[in-house]
């Protein structure tokens, strides 16, 4: 009998081990399947975050970035499709950036274009890829508006995913995040399911929360790298421009019988609005212009480059600065926008004579040294600025003068930049200081001139920005 015992005790102590290492095998299978699955999940995310790196590397594309971002999610989740909706510029309105094909609307879709998907899917594909969204729109607005994220799944039965049935293509779940970075809301990234594909979990949610994070990160960085790029080609744009500018300026002063002439121009940005010129005429005539275009950087610059042209044509005309000047005017004119304009100083030197023909178009009065009692006076002929009036008023008022000088005197052009050279407290160099600056240096010659005035400025301004174009030309009679 005993033995009937053990032999039963022996057995149901088999079938206990047997069941319990039946179910110790099973629980092994499930947690190396629950690894598999994880380590499939870890190996998405690192080709998502690897890819949008990659993106960087290369000549970034917007719509590449943003169709990995849209076809990472939806690999990742496992999801039917996606759609990445961003901010437009005025930052009121969603633009969808990329849906992926098979991706359920996300927006109401209107009867008449639900009926005509039905033979002609591309009516719906149209409708999608052109439809915007307003702030508080649907459920993108919604979630765009309030940087909530959203889980909606027809288990719960939500009505708000009623509203996006469509008549071709249905929807079971969708995950919905805005995308925030840097306290920029640059939009939102969507997956959604359809009724044929298993509805999305709670732990899904939070993996496509994180991989919204980093695509708000890479679209933030997109948009700086862009601008970095942009600013880099603009910069080297300018300085081509600036080389060009220079080629347009004079390299240095000519000799003239019976004068000595220096020039200096200093941009405050890469290229300059001034404008000065030396323009030999004949062996016995030069032409000195000085000009100041209103506004500065480019489009000043550009301004700049036509008055030379024009200038440099028909300098020769004419024995009459005036002349000269309201035939620049003239050609100008007609291409001179209403908002700008070109304040000039245009003279005449002839070699072995005492007198200067000088013309004013509305430019700052040139300045005389007199080294008989070193004191310095204005030589202010009237004349209005070229580009304001097509030539019924300018050839009225702008007219010739002739300023004579006695041997040791000086002319100095300048434009405002010179003058309204500002400090850090905010004061003007002014008129004052540039006729000490002259007085100063006039007996030393006409370069000695420039090199004071700049000295003179530089002390005065310090470590203040200069804000205007500077521009000096000096004429000392022999």
């Amino acid at each position: 009998m005993w033995s009937f015992l053990l032999i039963g005790l022996l057995a149901a102590t088999v079938i206990v081990l047997g069941r319990a290492n039946l179910k110790q095998r099973r629980s092994i299978e499930a947690l190396k399947r629950a690894r598999e699955e994880l380590q499939v999940e870890e190996d998405r995310v690192f080709d998502f975050l690897h890819g949008l790196g990659e993106a960087f590397s290369e000549d970034l594309r917007f719509s590449d970035l943003h169709r990995l971002i849209v076809e990472g999610a939806t690999r990742i989740t496992d999801a039917h499709g996606g759609a990445l909706y961003l901010v437009d510029r005025t930052g009121k309105l969603l633009v969808p950036s990329f849906i992926s094909k098979d991706c359920p609307p996300l927006v109401e879709v209107p009867r008449s274009i639900s009926q005509q998907s039905l033979n002609s899917p591309l009516a719906l594909e149209s409708f999608l890829r052109l439809h915007t969204v307003k702030p508080g729109e649907g459920l993108l607005g919604a979630v765009w508006d309030r940087k909530e994220p959203l889980f909606l799944s027809s288990r719960d039965a939500d009505p708000r995913l009623e509203r996006l049935k469509d008549l071709s293509v249905e929807m079971d779940s969708v995950m919905i995040c805005p995308l925030v970075y840097a306290s920029q809301n640059l939009g939102v990234l969507a997956v959604a399911n359809g009724p044929m594909s298993t509805p999305f979990s709670p732990s899904d949610f939070l993996v496509f929360q994180s991989i919204v994070e980093q695509s708000a990160f890479a679209l933030y960085n997109a948009v700086v790298y862009s601008e970095a790029g942009e600013k880099r080609r603009i910069d080297r744009e300018l300085d081509v421009a600036r080389d060009i500018q220079r080629i347009l300026l004079p390299n240095a002063a000519p000799a003239f019988e019976g004068f000595e002439i220096a020039g200096l121009n200093i941009p405050a940005s890469r290229v300059s609005g001034d404008y000065y010129d030396y323009i030999a005429l004949d062996n016995q005539r030069l032409g000195i212009a000085i000009a100041d275009v209103s506004g500065k950087g480019v489009a000043a610059s550009l301004i700049m480059a036509m008055c030379r042209s024009v200038l440099r044509s028909f300098a020769k005309s004419s024995d009459s600065a005036a002349a000269v000047l309201q035939t620049v005017n003239r050609h100008l004119y007609p291409d001179i926008r209403e908002d700008m304009f070109i304040s000039m100083a245009y003279l005449i030197a002839h070699s072995g004579d005492d007198e200067l023909v000088l013309a004013r178009a509305g430019h700052d009065a040139p300045l005389q040294y007199r080294a008989k009692d070193a004191s310095v006076v204005k030589i202010n002929p009237p004349g209005m600025a070229l580009g304001i009036d097509s030539g019924s008023v300018f050839n009225r008022v702008t007219g010739d003068s002739r300023v004579h000088l006695e041997t040791s005197d000086c002319l100095i052009l300048y434009t405002d930049g010179v003058t309204e050279a500002l400090d850090g407290n905010g004061l003007e160099f002014g008129l004052s200081r540039l006729t000490e600056a002259i007085q100063a240096s006039a007996a030393d010659g006409a370069p000695a001139i420039i090199s004071r005035v700049t000295a003179d400025l530089k002390a005065f301004v310090g470590n203040f920005p200069q804000n205007d174009d500077i521009t000096l030309i000096a004429i000392r009679k022999l």
